[in-house]
Parts: C-alpha cells; structure tokens; sequence
C-alpha cells in the first residue's frame, strides 16, 4: 500500500503538468469590429450614441458571437464603442474595460498577455480597425476601412506559436454596395 501513494503522488502530478500544458497550447481568439452606425444629427456631438441602424447592427453582432465564449471585451471609451459591445457584454455578464483608440501595441500586448487561451472581442473605430488586427500580428485581407464600412467583423486567432489566422466576415445588413 506505501508504494500506491507514491505512485498516485505522480501520477496527479503527470495529469496535472498535461492538463497545463494543454491549456498553455490553446489558440486565443480576437474579434474585433467597428463601432456601429452612429447617430449623426448632431453634428457638434463628439460622442454620439448609436443610430436606430446602429442597435440593430449591434444586436446582430451579438447573434453572430452568441454561440462563441466571450472571456473579455474592450472598447475605446466612447458611446458608440461601448454600445456597440453592451448586448455581448451583458449577455456574458462582463465589464467592458477601456482602451486609449490609439495603443495598439499596449493592446495587442494586454490581450496575448492577460487573455492567452480565451476569446476576446475589441471594439474600435474606422481608422483604427485595421491597425488593432496588425498588432494582433494579422493581416487584415481588406486594403482601407472608410466611414462607410460597419459591418466587417475580424477574427484573429493566435496560436500558441505566436502564429496568426486572420478570417474576415460581414454581419448583419450590407451597409454599402462593395
């Protein structure tokens, strides 16, 4: 019966270093998406809500992520970031922490960092979208964002070796002719 102990001793050991192990090896998954359509009646408002369209458009992104296991989210700190991510955020029951719009390396680093392994969806603006994929290490696959374009959705995922997919999508209505 001593000689068990030990054994069993190691072989929780072994169970545990694998299980690690292979949490350590999972891919981490970024999506990251454009602020929906914004409410422009105003034109001296800097920090305009979202418009109708713009829930709606926020509402179908929460569709297409419902099935994914959202660990965190981030958003620049504006209304129309942080609106367009509310429905995953209070369907997931979690904060939506904010970025400065231009830290593109301290977010890529915070996100590969702090969420290895997880899924994480970052909320951005025209002209930053395509910067926050490359510091992701992906590449984009689209050549410019213009104040048109809210419905590409960016999926980046990062493996364990540091290398990156990246799969780009629309959601929701076409807000343009391509």
């Amino acid at each position: 019966m001593r000689k068990l102990f030990p054994f069993s001793g190691l072989l929780v050991l072994i169970l545990t270093l694998a299980f690690a192990g292979t949490a350590l090896a999972q891919k981490t998954t970024v999506f990251v998406v454009r602020h929906a359509e914004k409410d422009v009646s105003d034109p001296s408002d800097r920090n305009p809500p979202l418009s109708e369209t713009g829930r709606q458009r926020a509402a179908d992104l929460f569709t297409v992520l419902e099935k994914e296991n959202v660990d965190a989210i981030f958003s620049t700190d504006y209304r129309r970031t942080r609106s367009t991510a509310a429905p995953v955020a209070e369907n997931r029951n979690l904060e939506i922490a904010a970025y400065p719009p231009s830290d593109f390396a301290g977010l890529a680093e915070k996100v590969k960092g702090s969420y290895a392994g997880k899924t994480v969806l970052v909320v951005g603006h025209s002209n930053t979208v395509l910067q926050i994929v490359q510091a992701l290490g992906g590449q984009p696959g689209i050549g410019e964002m213009t104040e048109e374009d809210y419905d590409y959705l960016f999926k980046v995922t990062i493996g364990p070796d540091g290398k990156t997919e990246t799969a780009v999508t629309q959601f929701g209505e076409k807000n343009r002719k391509k």
